[in-house]
């Protein structure tokens, strides 16, 4: 087994027309650790400096600050910076797993501990209505008697083909319904249909936020702040526990994709968000840059 260390910056810089009072904000933007992720450094500097901060874990364990700037100021720069260490994965392909007609009754079931976690993501969220139409979208690839895992993948792939990126097509609130319609958008809005389709049939599928690698076109550099915040979806399957899919790259993630956050959708993941007392009409820039530092061999 080999890791990859990784070096992730990622700054978000607020402009005001006018000076604002008080800036109260809440952060998720620290990697989580996970059985093939660990956190080795991470830290947030803030200008102005806040008045208060503080970090607590939120509700699904993900690590969130709060900091309140209570001087004047018409412009706030928040920078998080962190090192993090991710095991390869090499792909044996998908595991295998039970039909998803037989996940579906497991998680009706009441009681057994190992299942009162995944059932918190059945149901729908500020973003993820699990409408009919969504269901009818995914049983063309949740035929009867189908491996969970082999029908999400298949899922994932068709939502690649049939959607186009395009980042002027969408806002955070446009529903899934019209997101249909129009079959384009950005990640987010992927990552909230494949789950909107998954709970549509009875699935357990939480929202991952996170950041990915990204290459250059062959022959040119790669860019300070050209990457970007990232979403995609996980299934939970008994057996093999949470499993990751991306459909807006059609792929499993691996070791090019580090995990941030989880919730039931973007709403609990948010990467930065708050109140301000005056301000005005704002302007908001965000850079992120994902840099691999090495590769370390090691024996399981």
């Amino acid at each position: 087994m080999s890791q990859i260390l990784y070096r992730v910056e990622h700054e978000t810089h607020y402009e005001y027309a006018h000076p604002v009072s008080s800036s109260r904000q809440l952060v998720h933007l620290t990697p989580r650790d996970t059985p093939r992720q660990q956190t080795l450094d991470h830290r947030i500097v803030i200008a102005p400096v806040p008045s208060e901060r503080a970090v607590r874990q939120d509700y699904f364990g993900n690590l969130l600050e709060q900091f309140t700037v209570s001087t004047a100021h018409d412009t706030l720069t928040v920078v998080a910076a962190s090192t993090v260490d991710v095991t390869r994965r090499f792909d044996a392909g998908t595991p295998s797993s039970p039909s998803w007609e037989r996940v579906r009754e497991r998680l009706r079931q009441v009681g057994p501990a190992p299942l009162l976690e995944p059932s918190q993501f059945l149901y729908a969220s500020p973003h993820i209505e699990p409408l009919a139409v969504l269901a009818r979208y995914a049983r063309l690839d949740f035929h009867r008697e189908r491996p969970l895992l082999e029908a999400a993948s298949a899922l994932m792939q068709r939502i690649h083909r049939d959607f186009e990126f395009d980042p002027e097509a969408t806002t955070v609130g446009t529903p899934l319904e019209t997101l249909l319609k129009k079959r384009r958008g950005v990640c987010q809005d992927f990552a909230h249909f494949m789950i909107g389709c998954l709970r549509a049939l009875g699935l357990s599928a939480r929202y991952v936020s996170g950041y990915l690698l990204t290459r250059p076109p062959p022959g040119q550099a790669r860019l300070i702040g050209a990457d970007a915040s990232h979403a995609w979806v996980s299934v939970f399957c008994p057996g093999a526990g949470w499993v990751d899919f991306d459909p807006t790259n059609c792929v499993r993630p691996g070791d090019q994709h580090i995990t941030v956050a989880w919730g039931r959708d973007f709403s609990d993941v948010t990467p930065m968000r708050g109140v301000i007392l005056g301000g005005g009409e704002h302007a908001v820039e965000v850079s992120v840059t994902v840099t691999p530092l090495s590769v370390a061999a090691g024996q399981e």
